[in-house]
């Protein structure tokens, strides 16, 4: 029995909020806590993200090995590239931190699911339906209305640099959303025998996530981070344990996030990433009362959650049309409408 594409996307974004929602909480310790009498904090960005992709690509390498790959052509290099642009987005987002506030950088990637589209429009050739733009609208609307409307704006000034930095993730958002766009394309062009073929989620993670560790530690070699990033760990051990620790629980998030990935498509890992945001920031409001929200902040995360609602409904009520429209016509023309798109896209 085919599992209903709603319940696909519920089991998706389950995954994702409470995996990398913990994800958060963890690695924010090991970026925002002061550490020994001097009070010094981590900096090694490249070795983090370095020994998170590599124990990502291993969980990659062992789902292939338990529950075998998809046994067709695979693009690898454009995969790679994909996990290169992936991994430099994350990379120039953590780094804007040493340079603006929280709520800038936090507010600047929010908006990511606005390149994701461009990304799938002008990379990869996609087009979206009506619900879908409606959607991105009021998330990242919604996003923006809960950051704007935050009560504590710590963190001093904002440099240049730094909104550069942002800047530059979310251009990396969109390269990475139109070559994963452009890897299915592609995939389906090199098995032309097999025009559903796609890579299994543990290959798309092996590959994906080996590139961007290969790209992270040859970087951080050339800027200094592996040197510093170790010297810090062995001073304080309970740094490499906490980078450890939120490695796997990415890993364990990872495994939904291929899963919504090689179900859906890019935009609608943004839109659950996006909002998974959100709900880390509600998460930290329950686990620390001293943190509070206002009117609007609330205001902001029922635009979202709404957003997502439509989304669910959207992909809802086309999976109930698709049985209908093959019993009225049996043997139909390919339709320009927006649900006929929409079903080829969603396949």
């Amino acid at each position: 029995m085919k599992i209903p594409r709603s319940v696909e996307l519920l089991i998706g974004c389950g995954g994702i909020f409470f995996s990398f929602s913990y994800f958060a909480v963890l690695q924010e310790d090991v970026y925002k806590k002061k550490y020994g009498e001097e009070e010094e904090r981590f900096s090694a960005t490249l070795l983090a993200i370095g020994i998170e992709r590599g124990i990502n690509a291993l969980i990659g390498l062992l789902g292939i090995g338990l529950f075998g790959g998809s046994g067709i052509k695979i693009p690898i290099m454009d995969i790679f590239n994909s996990g290169i642009s992936q991994m430099l987005a994350m990379a120039t987002s953590n780094e804007a931190l040493r340079y603006v506030s929280f709520p800038t950088q936090v507010l600047g990637k929010s908006c990511k699911m606005v390149p994701t589209m461009a990304g799938g429009i002008i990379i990869g050739g996609k087009k979206y339906s009506f619900a879908e733009y409606v959607q991105v609208i009021m998330v990242t609307v919604g996003v923006c209305v809960f950051n704007f409307a935050g009560k504590s704006k710590k963190g001093g000034a904002d440099s240049s640099y730094g909104l550069m930095l942002i800047g530059g993730s979310l251009l990396l958002d969109m390269v990475t959303s139109g070559m994963q766009d452009k890897v299915k394309a592609k995939t389906k062009v090199i098995n032309p025998s097999q025009p559903k073929a796609k890579p299994t989620q543990y290959e798309s993670m092996f590959y994906t996530n080996l590139s961007g560790c290969l790209i992270a530690f040859l970087l951080g070699v050339l800027k200094g981070d592996l040197a510093t990033g170790v010297a810090f760990c062995l001073k304080y051990p309970e740094v490499m344990t906490a980078i450890l620790v939120y490695s796997l629980a990415s890993a364990v998030g990872q495994n939904f996030i291929y899963y919504t990935l090689t179900a859906f498509d890019p935009l609608v890992l943004s839109t659950v990433t996006t909002t998974r945001k959100i709900f880390s920031t509600v998460y930290s409001v329950v686990r620390d009362p001293s943190n509070s929200l206002n009117q609007m902040q609330w205001s902001g995360c029922g635009l979202v959650f709404l957003g997502l609602l439509i989304d669910v409904a959207d992909k809802f009520f086309n999976q109930k049309a698709k049985p209908k429209e093959k019993a009225d016509a049996p043997a139909p023309a390919p339709a320009e409408g927006g649900k006929s798109k929409r079903s080829k896209k969603a396949d």
